[in-house]
């Protein structure tokens, strides 16, 4: 019975600490002023439409570096997904940047996990735009930069995430910022 009841306080501070976490980063995004502007950026995904931060303004988006190989990575791939699915019709979009990868393995990779978000490949004017952001640049993966509504990176994330944090994120991300009525 104390082994049952253990492990059920250690799942519920674990719970309890991730929320504390992601609301805490959160609530230090919410100062706008404070956030750096989202690196611009022109690419092309593997699809050949092209990709740009420009076409981006006013949308929340996460620029997910990421590898096929990387079993992290893989682990949140499916989520992701899911989630663009659900909130890509309110503006919300991943960007896959595929690090140290050939184009036929990753199309084969997009192929087999559905990814309907836009894919490209990593080249090193775009890790060293987002890098800057990343104390010695990215040098883990998956990494992602949380970019919301206003064009300013809110979050920078090294290693995977579930579900539930990346829905949270994107919601809080998806927020229009409020500007101060002048009497």
């Amino acid at each position: 019975m104390n082994k049952k009841v253990s492990h059920s306080v250690k799942g519920w501070m674990v719970c309890v600490l991730s929320f504390l976490a992601v609301t805490r980063m959160l609530f230090a995004a919410s100062s706008a002023a404070a956030l750096p502007l989202a690196p611009r950026f022109v690419a092309i995904s593997l699809d050949g439409k092209p990709v740009t931060s420009s076409q981006l303004l006013g949308k929340a988006y996460i620029v997910n570096f990421f590898a096929s190989w990387c079993p992290p990575c893989r682990s949140e791939i499916p989520d992701m997904v899911e989630l663009q699915s659900k909130y890509g019709r309110q503006g919300f979009t991943f960007i896959g940047v595929a690090v140290n990868e050939t184009v036929p393995s990753i199309r084969s990779f997009i192929s087999s996990n559905k990814i309907t978000y836009p894919v490209v490949m990593a080249d090193d004017q775009l890790v060293n735009s987002f890098g800057r952001y990343v104390e010695g640049g990215v040098r883990a993966i998956p990494t992602s930069f949380v970019v919301n509504t206003s064009g300013r990176i809110s979050l920078v994330i090294t290693g995977a995430r579930s579900k539930e944090v990346f829905e949270k994120i994107i919601v809080e991300a998806l927020r229009k910022p409020v500007t101060p009525k002048i009497k």
